[in-house]
């Protein structure tokens, strides 16, 4: 299965790449920590270096979805399989959005979540 990203949520990440400097070949780390209220947050940084993609370690998996770059780690892979990014733009704020088949619950605002 893996992670996807939506053609929006790929088109943003390219967008952030462009405005960092970056080659279209870097991409994202995305993973998740203890935290939030429900007890794992998600954790979402640039990988600037395309090496990390082309020569991953051997705890790293690395996706390509909608022409986008996905670096994620085996462990957090465990709880993030299946899992598709989009990207919402609305009214007060916009952000990366998770639709996480492996979560048991979401907190209120969708940072966080329970497995």
């Amino acid at each position: 299965m893996g992670i996807e990203l939506t053609p929006r949520a790929a088109e943003r990440v390219q967008q952030i790449l462009a405005e960092r400097g970056l080659p279209a070949t870097a991409g994202l780390r995305v993973g998740i920590k203890g935290g939030g209220c429900s007890g794992f947050e998600y954790t979402v940084d640039l990988v600037k270096s395309p090496r990390k993609f082309d020569m991953p370690s051997r705890h790293d998996k690395v996706f390509v979805s909608n022409g986008a770059r996905i670096l994620v780690d085996k462990k957090s892979l465990l709880f993030l399989d299946g899992t598709t990014i989009d990207w919402k733009e609305e009214e007060f704020g916009h952000s990366f959005t998770y639709e996480n088949p492996n979560a048991k619950g979401i907190c209120g605002c969708g940072t966080s979540f329970a497995v």
